[in-house]
């Protein structure tokens, strides 16, 4: 055994008993400790001591005790504790031939390189050599200590090092090669214009592992320098899902900032579509296909790119990538794609606090501008018990920025606002002021309490048709026993009453009582300034205030006294005779106050109050100065000047721009020339032409099929990837021709690759067959065109924009392919002649010809057809048999909805109900029938509809103007409303000629039917098109008295509009509509079950209806 290491067994058991504990090294069970020192004492021993341990080990001979040392050197790193004056003992080992050793010691090097410059600058041969290790992680290791030593005279040396890196094999050295950069930039600024050269260099490396690393030594370094990011924009994109997750949060926000100088506002897309329409009308059938082929959007296929492909990475699992995604479609994505990164959001709220608060941040300044994109997931920012102040108080500013008509009464309920209110003026149960005992403005949280009731004034003066019933609500506040409360209450009211103090006068004699109770400043002073402003209107009660106020003057907070003051001042104006005096008392008290704001206001107010000799010309214009009509404060949110920064970021979060922040430039008038970013192939394309010759010798029918399952397989995966939102058929085929050009221009941008040229090959071979194949659909349409159906004529127009997508596919193409597509042009034309002359088969294309009442197209008489291939196309044939009509309804209930109260009609009130018949204003409307009664002892004039307030999409027919309705007259009029499939409310002014009321229409999901009539076999087929995601189903238990086939098919009648089947089977029924806005079917079938349950099963392509429908369904038939 060594000297050193006896050394170490001899005095090991001392410091490995105070060591164990922390580093988990025990000693060797043949040491013991000296009999001169007590082990007792190890634990109070000296960490020189400990480090004396170690630095014997580092300089032992064995390898093992090296490894060890370093080991509990590293541990001591983790665990912060300091480490750095074992420095000079570790950097003697970086030289070690143990590879686990030297990794070790850059571990502890690169923390500490930057202390010990002047130890570490001894080590630069060293970390030379190390960077031509045949290891990776000890070249790359070296690089990164290298770059740590922080001294401007080994630059040189750096800058060598990171170009040598940057073209190291190994992806990993190159990732750290882009680190360094940014270090070296930091240490010598002048080296900029070499270290663009490595990243320009670097930008076009293939590999995920260093994309993320050099777009962030670009963000450091060169940010405005756009054109490097040119030829790389289409490769950033197509790899950004493979990268690492921060990569991907640095690579999101340089691409936002490049596509908003490099493409147009997508903001502007629908005038776009109005101008196509409008040149579509005048031009041709084939002209008008070819044009909305060759652009069907304005948006540029590169900036659909970007979009389509960060799109996946909304279901990222780190919050910082779905942050990043969401800001990129909020900044560069169409309006009505937007709404997509919503439910991530929300998702986001179930993390930890910290996220949470980051993620309410940018959801308070999406909501200002956008309300839509949440107002489905209201409930999700409701303030949980658990949730810490700034996580409540960014809730609240959401909830006030959705607040809308329809869902204010539901806001004011969660602001617990309306269990203060009368219940009979709200309509509201009685029995609901119980539920709310635990409220917002009752919070323990004091912040949070006066947030709430800012966020309830806020609603007020953003809702004109809630404002009276906040102001109700505040008012009763007062008399809250919580003094923070009353304080808010009143300074919320303040601001309410500038608004309309016309009608207020009760309610500032009502807060005036409060003066002697309230002791909260800044409410005192907002008292006796409403009591100032609007003295004429309490002509009585002022001047008593301001008796009291003169008694407590010199008690009083210097803003309260500022108010008593301008109370004297206003009430001298006004009412001089009852308070002159008492005017002059408070002057001449506050002309020795202590505080100089208070003396020198009451210096002003007397000589301008009070005219004398010296009084100048102001003192005419006294009343106009103090009484002037001032402007109503606006309550605005604080989030709403916050959108100038870019979501996500730290500015954002300050609201102040901080050091590092690069702004988002402004959509460009024109976009520049989107040739920048092709990527130069020709070269590239005669290897590869090369290659290909080799290739086709050895197995060229592989190769071509293998390309074209692999071309499906990637467009099948683009369509599913588009088609995730529930949209109509003609909105996802006009989606999946759009994934086909931007897939088209994926392809452009990867041409480098072999299987992208293979891909270009095979489109163009494609265009021939289209080209035959629309020939011959062309001259079968003339000969079939008498018994054409409109199922024929869809799939031409199929054919057709096949045809025109490869002719804009090939014609993108570069004028070096040319040649190989001719080739391949001719090669496939011969087989497909070889294939017309021997074939046997019957196409899928030609189904159509196998209309049993179809005698003009002659069948050749070689194709012989076996029975059972004949069965087979009678069952795939385009032309469907099965008859499916509106019927009229079964049941037509004659409950009534109240539209309008007699109360708050001012003596006109409204019910309305559905009658279940098709109505006579468009096919896609609900027929809605409204009675309007006049309850007054006058008539009532010019009743009509006012302002509509309709969702998007929706539309709605009104009823002409009735002139007059007289006393205790009634009249009917009919409505038609297009609910566009939804239960959304219809808002709406209901006026007569001197006012107008504000009501709403909500239809319940059954009424948005209409029944059909169908066979039980139709049902059955329809029911088995409709599974999966589009069948909804639920087990019940139904009551005894509902098991009979009566009463089923009467209660579910009643329930919904629905159409009775004939069912074969007693304990099977079943009920078929559609709805009336898109005609989608919506079959119902109730199974009965052994005992007393049922199974209830809906299947629709509507499936948010159907899961509604379930839900008001299942209670009908289990209750008795």
């Amino acid at each position: 055994m060594s000297a050193s290491s006896l050394s170490y067994n001899d005095q090991g058991g001392e410091a490995a008993a105070a060591a164990a504990p922390e580093l988990g090294q025990e000693a060797a069970p043949g040491s013991a400790a000296p009999p001169s020192t007590p082990s007792a004492f190890g634990l109070f021993s000296s960490d020189t001591k400990k480090n004396e341990d170690l630095k014997q080990m580092l300089e032992s001979n064995k390898d093992s005790a090296k490894l060890d040392a370093m080991k509990r050197i590293v541990g001591m790193i983790a665990k912060g504790k300091n480490a750095s004056e074992l420095f000079p003992a570790v950097v003697k080992n970086v030289a070690s031939k143990n590879i686990e050793i030297k990794k070790l010691v850059y571990v502890y090097l690169m923390r500490y390189a930057e202390e010990q410059q002047d130890l570490a600058l001894l080590s630069i041969s060293t970390f030379q050599r190390a960077l031509k290790d045949p290891n990776q992680l000890i070249r790359a290791s070296a690089l990164r200590v290298l770059s740590s030593i922080r001294v401007p005279i080994i630059v040189p040396i750096m800058m060598l090092a990171i170009k040598e890196a940057s073209a190291d094999l190994s992806p990993y050295v190159r990732k750290n090669a882009a680190h360094a950069i940014q270090k070296l930039y930091s240490l010598d600024p002048e080296q900029k214009e070499m270290l663009i050269e490595v990243i320009e260099k670097l930008l076009k490396d293939r590999s995920t592992l260093v994309a993320g690393s050099v777009v962030m030594a670009f963000e450091e370094v060169c940010p405005d320098r756009i054109d490097l990011i040119h030829k790389n924009y289409r490769k950033l994109c197509n790899l950004l899902v493979d990268v690492e997750e921060w990569g991907q949060v640095v690579i999101i926000h340089m691409l936002t900032r490049y596509a908003r100088t490099q493409f147009e506002s997508p903001w502007k897309e629908d005038g776009v579509f109005e101008e196509y329409n409008e040149k579509d009308f005048y031009e041709s059938d084939e002209e008008q296909k070819e044009q909305k082929m060759k652009k069907p959007y304005a948006m540029d296929p590169d900036h659909r790119l970007l979009i389509r492909n960060t799109k996946p990475l909304l279901q990222s699992r780190n919050a910082a990538v779905v942050m990043a995604v969401a800001q990129l479609y909020w900044h560069l994505a169409p309006k009505s794609e937007a709404g997509i990164v919503s439910k991530s959001l929300v998702r986001l709220l179930r993390s930890n606090r910290e996220v949470q608060y980051i993620v309410l941040q940018n959801i308070a300044t999406m909501s200002i501008q956008r309300k839509g994109m949440f107002e489905p997931y209201l409930k999700s920012f409701y303030v949980r018990s658990t949730d810490p102040t700034m996580i409540k108080t960014s809730k609240l500013e959401i909830l006030t920025n959705l607040a809308n008509e329809a869902n204010i009464s539901t806001l004011l309920r969660e602001f617990q606002l309306l269990p203060f209110l009368q219940f009979s003026d709200l309509a509201f149960p009685k029995e609901m002021g119980s539920l709310f005992r635990q409220t917002y403005v009752k919070s323990q949280d004091k912040q949070f309490a006066a947030a709430t009731i800012q966020a309830i004034g806020r609603c007020s003066t953003n809702i004109s048709e809630v404002t009276d019933t906040c102001l109700n609500g505040l008012v009763c506040l007062l008399s809250n026993r919580d003094e923070i409360v009353v304080a808010e209450s009143v300074v919320v009211i303040k601001k309410l009453l500038q608004t309309q103090p016309a009608h207020h006068g009760e309610i500032i004699k009502h807060m005036a009582k409060l003066l002697d109770t309230i002791t909260v400043p800044v409410a005192r002073a907002s008292i006796l300034w409403l009591i100032g402003e609007y003295c004429e209107r309490v002509p009585k009660i002022a001047p008593d205030i301001l008796r009291k106020m003169a008694k407590s003057f010199t008690n009083e907070d210097d803003l309260v006294k500022l108010q008593i003051l301008n109370l004297g001042a206003k009430l001298y104006l006004t009412n001089s005779k009852q308070t002159k005096l008492l005017t002059q008392y408070i002057l001449n008290l506050g002309k020795y106050d202590q505080s100089y704001d208070i003396r020198d206001r009451t210096r002003f107010i007397r000589q301008l109050i009070v005219p004398n000799e010296k009084s100048g010309a102001l003192s005419k214009y006294a009343k106009k100065i103090f009484l002037a009509q001032k402007p109503a404060p606006l309550l605005e949110s604080p989030f709403k000047d916050r959108d100038r920064f870019q979501l996500g970021t730290l500015s954002h979060t300050l609201n102040t721009k901080a050091t590092g922040y690069l702004e988002l430039s402004d959509w460009p008038e024109v976009a520049p020339d989107p040739s920048v970013r092709n990527v130069e192939v020709i070269e590239l394309g005669k290897e590869w032409s090369a290659n290909l010759g080799k290739a086709k010798k050895e197995k060229p029918t592989e190769k071509f099929y293998s390309s074209s399952e692999g071309e499906e397989s990637a467009s099948t995966t683009d369509t599913e990837s588009e088609s995730t939102s529930e949209s109509e058929n003609e909105k996802e085929e006009g989606s999946s021709m759009g994934n086909s050009e931007s897939s088209s221009s994926k392809e452009v941008s990867d041409s480098e690759s072999k299987e992208g040229t293979a891909k270009k090959k095979l489109k163009t071979s494609e265009k021939s067959d289209s080209d035959d194949a629309e020939k011959t659909s062309k001259m079968l349409s003339k000969k079939r065109r008498s018994s054409g159906s409109s199922d024929s004529e869809s799939s031409s127009t199929e054919e057709s924009s096949t045809d025109s997508e490869s002719e804009s596919d090939s014609e993108s193409d570069s004028e070096s392919r040319k040649p190989k597509n001719a080739i391949a042009k001719r090669k496939e034309m011969a087989v497909q002649e070889k294939k017309a002359s021997t074939k046997q088969d019957v196409s899928l294309l030609d189904l159509d010809d196998f209309s049993p009442m179809s005698s003009s197209v002659k069948v050749p008489t070689s194709v012989t057809l076996s029975s059972s291939l004949v069965a087979d196309l009678e069952g795939l044939s385009l032309s469907t048999s099965s008859v499916i009509n509106v019927s009229s309804p079964t049941f037509v209930p004659m409950k009534t909805h109240e539209l309008l109260h007699r109360m708050s009609g001012k003596g006109l009130a409204a019910h309305y109900h559905f009658s279940r018949q098709p109505c006579i204003f468009g096919g896609q409307m609900i027929s809605v029938q409204v009675t309007l009664t006049n309850t007054t002892d006058h008539k009532l004039e010019n009743i009509h509809i006012g302002e509509r307030k309709l969702p998007a999409g929706m539309k709605m027919h009104v009823f002409n103007p009735i002139e007059v309705l007289k006393p205790e007259e009634s009249i009917t009029v009919s409505m038609g409303i297009d609910f566009c499939d939804s239960t959304q409310t219809a808002s709406f002014q209901l006026c007569t000629k001197e006012d107008h009321f504000n009501v709403c229409i909500q239809p319940p999901v059954g009424e948005l039917l209409l029944p059909v009539t169908m066979s039980e076999k139709d049902f059955t087929t329809e029911q088995g098109m409709l599974t999966g995601m589009n069948e909804t189903s639920a087990t019940i238990t139904v009551a005894p008295q509902n098991s009979t086939r009566l009463v089923i098919l009467e209660k579910v009648i009643k329930a919904a509009n629905l159409g009775v089947v004939p069912s074969g089977q007693d304990n099977i029924h079943r009920f078929a509509a559609k709805t009336v806005h898109s005609g989608s079917l919506m079959l119902v079938t109730v199974e009965l079950k052994e005992g007393s349950t049922a199974q209830l099963i809906i299947n629709t392509e509507k499936t948010v209806i159907g899961s509604i429908l379930l839900r008001e369904l299942k209670p009908v038939l289990s209750q008795g």
